[in-house]
């Protein structure tokens, strides 16, 4: 107990020190900014309050740390339906190799847009013709539990965005840790994640202007989750997060999910600092044991505020 009380005093010294350095913060100035979007449905379900709560295969995302935990082959796809007619999909594999002491972890994350009518200094209305926009990452993750307690992960990335004949290429890492206290549960991880090169737009032939080259969105996150309830036919967790990025201001995600047997999910949470102006998050989820399989199915509700709401929907495989 003296051990969680000196983590937590840690914890709370760590968010004071990000507070003061807020002044200093670059708002609006990171690109890849497809790479902040959650990639979980039951993530969302709980505000993506889920530094220290992912057991499936969106830990490559999450938490690269949380992949040694896990006992099986996990397999995982997201569908997102975003505003103004974006599309997000997310594809995952998690795996437990003895062979390497330790487990891997593969992820793409693909964004993309409808057609839209290209304009230019001679046609600022559209000249008939269309374009798209394109996000692309993959990803592979290496973990490993030095301890029965403590694991670390970490994510490289290739990133790529397109927009029409112009693409920027670049490259970045996650490195993630896990505590595991041994009381309820309860979990303590940090996280830096998209820490790599600065990107730049490569320019079409006939175009003059020079294009400048900008960060990614890297941030530093604390989590902390436990198992408030937990017993044979009942268990809630309650998990909280705190993070610091480099493009803008400090956010702090709460978020509970219940589950009943085993078998059925309620979540319910909340994004505070929410640049879409809504934080309120719910969400719902269910397991389905199959023959030699588990199969996952998971819905999370995000209140965009001015925007129309974001539905996300995840299937997962455990074998």
């Amino acid at each position: 107990m003296k051990k969680i009380t000196v983590v937590g005093l840690a914890m709370l010294l760590t968010l004071s020190v990000s507070k003061v350095a807020l002044s200093q913060a670059k708002v609006g100035t990171a690109g890849a900014q497809f790479l902040e979007i959650g990639v979980s449905a039951r993530a969302v379900g709980m505000g993506e309050a889920f530094l220290a709560n992912c057991d499936d295969a969106s830990a490559v995302y999450y938490n690269p740390a949380l992949i040694a935990t896990l006992p099986q082959t996990e397999v995982m796809l997201t569908h997102i339906d975003y505003p103004a007619d974006i599309n997000y999909e997310f594809a995952a594999l998690t795996l437990p190799v003895p062979q390497l002491l330790g487990a891997l972890g593969f992820g793409v994350y693909y964004l993309s847009t409808d057609d839209m009518p290209l304009t230019d200094y001679t046609y600022p209305r559209g000249n008939g013709q269309t374009f798209t926009a394109r996000d692309l990452a993959a990803s592979f993750s290496y973990a490993a539990s030095l301890t029965d307690r403590f694991s670390v992960g970490i994510t490289l990335k290739y990133i790529g965005e397109y927009i029409e004949e112009e693409k920027a290429i670049g490259w970045g890492a996650d490195v993630g840790t896990l505590y595991e206290t041994g009381f309820r549960n309860f979990k303590i991880c940090m996280m830096i994640s998209n820490f790599g090169s600065d990107s730049k737009f490569s320019t079409a032939e006939d175009v003059t202007y020079e294009a400048e080259s900008y960060p990614l969105p890297m941030d530093f996150k604390f989590g902390m989750a436990i198992d408030a309830v937990s017993n044979s036919s009942h268990r809630v967790v309650l998990a909280v997060q705190g993070s610091h990025p480099n493009d803008n201001l400090e956010k702090y995600n709460t978020g509970m999910e219940y589950w009943y047997n085993d078998m059925v999910a309620l979540r319910i949470g909340n994004r505070f600092e929410d640049d879409a102006g809504g934080g309120f998050t719910a969400g719902a989820g269910a397991k389905i044991p199959l023959s030699g399989v588990t199969l996952r199915a998971d819905y999370g509700y995000h209140d965009f505020g001015w925007l129309k709401e974001v539905h996300r929907f995840s299937l997962g495989f455990s074998f």
